[in-house]
């Protein structure tokens, strides 16, 4: 049992030192982040094809998405007036500036960026905050994975923008989805991309945290704020988050963990997935983009590059996307996933997915990571 303090992001306090991290296509959504800001957590909604129910999704994804985000973070407050909640959304996404102009204007009290390094981010926010007339004010956290991208983008910000992040997240090589990583970056820290867990080096990674968390507190020191880090990847129990305060930070963030909640957005199917998956059965996969990630081998993914392929529809998801060279469709893959068709789809996961063995409340989840279960 362990005594945790809050997470403080400026005037946000969340009570407990838990974000819940943003899983698209559909798994976070209003109904798990509302949950998750109800217990006492910050909830993220993700905005990777946040619209894929809408009906004009197909003809308009980027309209449908932007109606989406303004409709589920209502929700979501309906859930927890008084919580904390916000959005993920990534760099690489097309059209990526207005999605974080509607996430704000839509009263999003944080914006976690990654998938790139979200250079533009302030400016976004300050214009949305402007074009909506008010004094709006989201807090933005970049999701930084080594020493070198963390410098580079508080950098930047100090330089551009005079101005440091709210929050700085750390996701490591433990991570799920679309890992923070290149192929090259994992051979630099020595791992294996094909065989991460037996070859992932815990310390030494850890030592990299502690870079980040030294030069985040220098900018910190520059623009006298206290800017907090959340780790992320490979956290599941409360031993876990423990370490990780160990280790300097300021809470964690968990995406994996609240997927086999019954307030989790995804199907049952896709829960059940997660509750059959073995360890073996958790592989680090090619994204039509080239990154890797890390998903649940399926049949899917067993055919993936034996049969020719050919895009019948454009989501207009990714901004780096050759239709020409992709395997397949990550919209889509992630779509029939997020609908139950899970045999036919992507199923992304974080590395201790297989641990999953039941359904559980988010409270319960929650208390079990607070150490209050």
């Amino acid at each position: 049992m362990g005594t945790l303090k809050p997470l403080v992001i400026g005037d946000l306090v969340a009570r407990n030192p838990v974000i819940q991290g943003g899983m698209g296509v559909g798994i976070s959504l209003s109904s798990l982040a509302g949950a998750v800001a109800k217990s006492g957590g910050i909830g993220i909604i993700s905005t990777a094809q946040i619209g894929f129910r809408e009906p004009d999704f197909l003809k308009n994804p980027l309209e449908a998405n932007l109606r989406a985000i303004g409709t589920e973070i209502k929700k979501a407050r309906e859930i927890a007036p008084d919580g904390i909640i916000g959005f993920n959304i990534m760099v690489a996404t097309k059209n990526y500036a207005s999605y974080v102009k509607k996430a704000v204007k839509a009263g999003a009290d944080l914006i976690i960026s990654g998938a790139g390094l979200p250079v533009s981010l302030p400016e976004y926010v300050a214009e949305a905050a402007e074009e909506a007339g008010s004094m709006l004010k989201t807090k933005i956290a970049p999701i930084v994975s080594t020493v070198k991208s963390a410098m580079v983008i508080c950098k930047l910000w100090d330089r551009k923008y005079h101005q440091a992040p709210d929050l700085v997240v750390v996701e490591g090589p433990l991570a799920g989805g679309h890992l923070g990583f290149s192929k090259e970056h994992l051979t630099e820290l020595g791992v294996d991309s094909e065989d991460v867990e037996r070859t992932y080096k815990r310390e030494e990674y850890e030592e990299e945290i502690k870079g980040i968390i030294r030069l985040v507190k220098e900018y910190g020191k520059k623009y006298n704020k206290v800017i907090p880090v959340v780790t992320a990847g490979g956290i599941y129990t409360h031993e876990d988050v423990l370490h990780q305060m160990d280790l300097g930070a300021d809470g964690v963030q968990v995406a994996t963990r609240f997927v086999t909640t019954f307030e989790c957005d995804a199907p049952m199917e896709y829960k059940q997935a997660y509750i059959n998956a073995k360890k073996e059965d958790i592989i680090i996969t090619k994204s039509p983009v080239g990154m890797p990630g890390r998903a649940i081998v399926n049949p899917f993914l067993k055919d993936v590059g034996k049969v020719p392929f050919k895009l019948e529809h454009c989501y207009q998801c990714l901004e780096k996307c050759d239709h020409k060279t992709i395997p397949y469709c990550i919209t889509k893959a992630l779509v029939d996933s997020a609908e139950g068709r899970t045999d036919q789809g992507l199923l992304f996961c974080g590395s201790n997915a297989y641990r999953a063995e039941k359904l559980e409340s988010v409270d319960a989840v929650m208390k079990d990571l607070v150490g209050e279960a």
